[in-house]
């Protein structure tokens, strides 16, 4: 290997370390902080472990990890856009393709492809693998707002309507036992804070 190459993929697992600074509307489970990207990357590559039964069949389990520790890096750039917010929707896909860009352009062109590649299948949600790694990227979330009693929905007004709009799509289609798992529980937490 050439030290060009091993010093390119240096650079971007440095630039990566900054995803540990990107603070999430949603907390911890115990409420006491909001966690970052780089602790929901991981995460959700756990929920993907521990979950794994519950994938379409023909999924790559190790694909869908992969995916999911690399679908929020463009936040170093873009900034987290809050599922449940009201504002940063509108260009969000502009500019996380530029942080894309930018970041994935910082490794050596094969793997920044590869890298880039696979980010933008988990975009699409159109392979059985992109599917189920969005599904968890949506799953994840709400147990956490549960378990914290509602911070993040509370601060960024949230309500059932928007949650349904926003949740339901990725999982009712890919994993309906997530929905119904989910579903019932989010709907009694917001007509008791609603």
């Amino acid at each position: 290997m050439s030290e060009d190459r091993l010093d390119a993929r240096i650079a971007f697992l440095n630039e990566a370390c900054r995803l540990k600074s990107v603070t999430r509307t949603t907390t911890l489970c115990d409420g006491s902080r909001y966690e970052n990207s780089a602790e929901h990357s991981w995460h959700l590559a756990l929920y993907a472990i521990v979950l794994e039964d519950h994938a379409p069949e023909g999924t790559d389990i190790s694909r869908v990890i992969r995916m999911l520790l690399l679908h929020d890096i463009v936040e170093i750039d873009a900034g987290d856009t809050p599922i449940y917010g009201n504002t940063g929707h509108d260009d969000q896909a502009e500019r996380e393709a530029e942080a894309a860009s930018r970041l994935f352009g910082l490794l050596p062109p094969d793997q920044a492809d590869s890298f880039r590649a696979l980010w933008e299948e988990f975009e699409a949600a159109e392979t059985p693998d992109a599917r189920f790694a969005k599904a968890l990227d949506r799953f994840q979330p709400p147990n956490q707002n549960l378990a914290s009693d509602g911070i993040g929905w509370r601060e960024n007004g949230a309500t059932w309507d928007k949650f349904e709009a926003r949740i339901a799509p990725s999982l009712r289609d890919t994993v309906p036992a997530f929905w119904a798992h989910i579903a019932p529980k989010v709907k009694a937490w917001f007509s008791r804070n609603g």
